[in-house]
């Protein structure tokens, strides 16, 4: 697992206020990616790929869950450039996760939000402390996640629906 923020003697270390935070957006993460053992295996899956299976809502869900991973990590000052690669973590993971079967398939495998606090955890543990992303840029990136999000669950939701129609001729 990733090392502790209060062992971490880099440029980058959290301070106490951040502590409580970086705990609950790792425990966060670790229940939407890896909180559910699978019987006779070592891998484990989350929440996420389960609330994925519910159309649209579910998504939404995990996606506000994952935003507020990369809302704390830009107070905790990480770059822009890792927030941006945090939210594309997100993005890619919304859209796998759009594709009845192999999406889900995929969205077990990939755990965007493990991914996201391997980020948080370089940046933590780097000697050189990064130019901290500004408040406009950090809402104009939750905002336009969250409209991509928003977009793709209403696609995938009115696709749904079409389909059901062509389903049952209604």
């Amino acid at each position: 697992m990733s090392r502790s923020p209060l062992q971490n003697s880099s440029a980058n270390t959290p301070n106490q206020s951040h502590v409580a935070s970086l705990r609950r957006i790792r425990r966060i993460s670790h229940l939407l990616d890896n909180a559910i053992p699978i019987p006779g295996t070592k891998y484990r899956i989350g929440l996420d790929p389960i609330l994925g299976l519910i159309p649209g809502g579910g998504d939404l869900i995990s996606s506000i869950f994952a935003g507020y991973v990369v809302f704390k990590s830009a107070q905790m000052g990480v770059p822009r450039e890792t927030l941006v690669q945090m939210a594309a973590n997100i993005v890619f993971d919304t859209f796998a996760g759009t594709v009845p079967v192999a999406g889900d398939l995929l969205d077990v495998t990939w755990k965007a939000n493990v991914k996201n606090i391997e980020l948080l955890d370089a940046h933590l543990g780097s000697p050189e402390p990064g130019k901290k992303a500004d408040w406009l840029f950090v809402a104009g990136l939750l905002l336009g996640l969250m409209l991509i999000v928003g977009g793709v669950i209403f696609l995938s939701v009115m696709l749904f629906g079409w389909l059901f129609q062509v389903i049952t001729g209604r």
